[in-house]
């Protein structure tokens, strides 16, 4: 299987990212050769190369982008003996491709956070990694999947790295838009941009690569609207379809004042317990190998040495700082998803055509869509924008959904 075929409805991406591997492949043979032949070998691509040191793929959640990189740098890696008959980049199955695919390549460092950002620190890690030769592999590959969550100061840092390159480096970016890193940045980078991958693509793959029965995978393809990760969670995960169903009831709970507060409190308090579940999985085991790391004596309430409580503070305000954005991620899904639904109402208001995402509530839909006009479902569409956006500014959780739920029964 190459690495490519998981990049679904990106066929345009995958033929650009192919011809930047076969020209990547053949600036390292030739530098190989020259290297063999005592001359020296070149320090950059050919001008007419269709392979440079930076690149930035752009597109909306679930598009594939990561996996888009990690194809790229997988076949950046590509060691197939197929290459000298002819062959592109990116088999699959040779070591290279194969390490990079699971994460473990010497030479390809993932960088992705479960923080709200990356600062200063983090990326001056990177930049001193790319400095350096590859290990083995052809290329030192970077994939940064969070570009977006850059902070000001980590994004000046990485445009050092990128304005001058070293040899034989290459940077991933991933980010949802062009306006989301600096443009310092992005004016140095080739840019590929994917788009949401067809329904029946995401399905298609569901059922190809995670053995999915086709009913359930075509249900969470169109409840998801072609969100790949979404997709696969829905397919797979019983807890993620209830939490759903419990979302989408909620359009029916704003009757009243009562109401609204009721399912503003119940839509939070479910987003903390996804936070602390994630915390539970793995506060503990990360504070238990912290201690072990620093010494501390045998048993939960062993003493750590002296001067070592401020690596624990720092542990546990990252701990914090990750529970915040589980929280904020798992809302915005729930979000999401309500957008979906009044997006389903209005499209039967005016008898559009288009594909109705939520047939499981149906009659949820038709009920709302009967009782109110388009007007008022667009103005409850605005609300839940004005919600994700307020949670953007670090607006109380709570406070910002009781909000949402007022606006969505006024209309």
């Amino acid at each position: 299987m190459a690495v490519w075929d998981d990049l679904v409805g990106q066929d345009r991406v995958a033929s650009q990212l192919t011809a930047a591997a076969r020209d990547a492949d053949a600036l390292v043979t030739t530098a190989a050769a020259a290297a063999a032949a005592g001359g020296k070998p070149p320090a950059s691509p050919p001008a007419a190369s269709k392979m440079t040191h930076a690149w930035l793929f752009t597109g909306p959640p679930g598009s594939g982008r990561a996996s888009a990189a990690r194809a790229f740098a997988a076949a950046l890696q590509c060691v197939s003996p197929d290459r000298a008959l002819g062959g592109a980049p990116g088999c699959g199955f040779c070591d290279g491709c194969h390490t990079t695919l699971v994460g473990t390549h010497a030479d390809v460092e993932v960088v992705r956070t479960d923080l709200l950002s990356i600062g200063v620190k983090e990326t001056r890690d990177l930049v001193r990694r790319a400095q350096l030769s590859p290990a083995g592999g052809r290329w030192q590959v970077i994939i940064l999947e969070d570009s977006d969550r850059l902070t000001e100061g980590a994004g000046n840092v990485l445009l050092k790295a990128v304005e001058e390159p070293a040899p034989r480096t290459v940077w991933l970016l991933c980010t949802p838009s062009l306006e989301d890193v600096l443009p310092t940045i992005r004016s140095r980078c080739r840019l590929l941009t994917l788009r949401t991958p067809p329904v029946d693509a995401v399905a298609d793959l569901l059922v190809r690569r995670d053995g999915i029965e086709p009913e359930l995978a075509a249900s969470a393809a169109r409840a998801t609207q072609g969100h790949i990760d979404r997709a696969r969670r829905l397919a797979t995960d019983e807890r993620a379809r209830a939490r759903r169903a419990s979302v989408l009831k909620l359009p029916l709970r704003v009757d009243d004042v009562g109401g609204c507060l009721k399912a503003a409190q119940e839509l939070v308090d479910a987003a903390a317990e996804d936070a602390k579940q994630v915390a539970e999985e793995t506060d503990a085991k990360e504070t238990e190998e912290m201690r072990a790391a620093l010494g501390a004596a045998a048993g939960p309430g062993g003493r750590l040495p002296r001067g070592t409580a401020g690596a624990m503070k720092e542990l546990q305000d990252r701990q914090k700082r990750r529970a915040t954005r589980t929280q904020r991620d798992s809302l915005d899904l729930a979000l999401t998803d309500l957008a979906g639904f009044y997006r389903d109402v209005l499209a039967i208001q005016f008898g559009s055509r288009t594909a109705i995402a939520n047939t499981d509530v149906q009659d949820a839909l038709e009920r709302i869509a009967a009782g109110s006009k388009p007007e008022r479902t667009l103005r409850r569409i605005e609300a839940v924008k004005a919600c994700r956006e307020a949670l953007d500014r670090n607006v109380a959780p709570l406070l910002a959904v009781e909000a949402m739920t007022m606006a969505l029964r006024a209309g």
